[in-house]
């Protein structure tokens, strides 16, 4: 496997999700491989505030930080983003074309499916918004990028957790949501082959990332996590960042439609493990 040195002219990486957890590592790991980012995300106040730091650190990393502040599963604002980089990208002759996409959307609905209280349990709306987000938007996007013949030798990452085969409370529509989206990794495996773009699914360990937080109960997520690690410590946002900077800089064209389990040995320690927290 050979070392492939990013073109700083040329080399783009798309993240969806790219202003926090495991899209703003990627973004600033590929940033200091020589990598140019294209960053899409939905933040407000705070947010932005860290938005404007992750785009200086990619910036001062010597290559371009392009970011979007916008729903990434909004069909008008995808055609919107795509439009403009067919412009500069093809249109302008130019040879400049995405090498690596991410699709790390943490938006989802957490409640219920079950409730004596119908106001608090899962709706239709909800299911439906949760599935478009985190699953379904990695095809429309996948989709419009190869129509718009950015892609070229793409290496596709989406981001999946152990809740697409495990039963967490409250985390019923997610892990629909992570479940489809391996489904699709797989068949857009399948179908961009001819082409020599590949599509892989990471499986992340339990990371204390924004989106954790958010779950009801991951406190227990993160015992119960520390207790199987044979490390005995969490994934970081950073071991993802590693793993797909060392796929985007090698010459492997190989191996598609797959589930990287990238967490420290937690899913095969899942059910019976001698390891214990001293």
């Amino acid at each position: 496997m050979a070392f492939l040195p990013a073109n700083r002219e040329n080399d783009y990486a798309l993240i969806l999700g790219a202003s926090s957890g495991f899209g703003e590592a990627v973004a600033l790991e590929l940033a200091g491989i020589g990598m140019n980012i294209i960053g899409i995300h939905m933040d407000r106040g705070v947010g932005l505030k860290h938005v404007d730091e992750i785009k200086n650190k990619i910036t001062h990393a010597g290559v371009e930080a392009r970011f979007y502040n916008m729903n990434a599963a909004s069909e008008s604002n995808r055609k919107e983003v795509i439009d403009e980089l067919k412009k500069i990208f093809i249109d302008s002759g130019s040879k400049k074309r995405i090498r690596i996409m991410l699709h790390s959307l943490a938006f989802g609905s957490l409640a219920p499916f079950i409730n004596k209280d119908t106001s608090e349990r899962l709706t239709q709306k909800q299911m439906e918004m949760t599935l478009n987000v985190m699953a379904h938007s990695l095809v429309y996007w996948t989709q419009d990028l190869f129509d718009a013949d950015l892609l070229e030798k793409t290496k596709i990452f989406s981001m999946t957790s152990s809740g697409s085969v495990r039963v967490v409370p409250f985390y019923g529509a997610v892990s629909a949501a992570k479940a489809a989206l391996e489904s699709h990794t797989r068949q857009l495996a399948l179908e961009l082959a001819p082409y020599q773009i590949t599509v892989n699914a990471i499986r992340a360990g339990v990371t204390f990332t924004p989106a954790l937080r958010k779950i009801p109960g991951h406190e227990t997520m993160i015992d119960l996590a520390l207790s199987q690690i044979p490390a005995k410590r969490l994934t970081q946002p950073g071991d993802i960042a590693k793993f797909i900077s060392a796929m985007a800089t090698s010459d492997e064209v190989w191996a598609t439609g797959n589930i990287y389990n990238i967490d420290g040995g937690e899913m095969i320690a899942a059910y019976h493990s001698p390891f214990k927290r001293s």
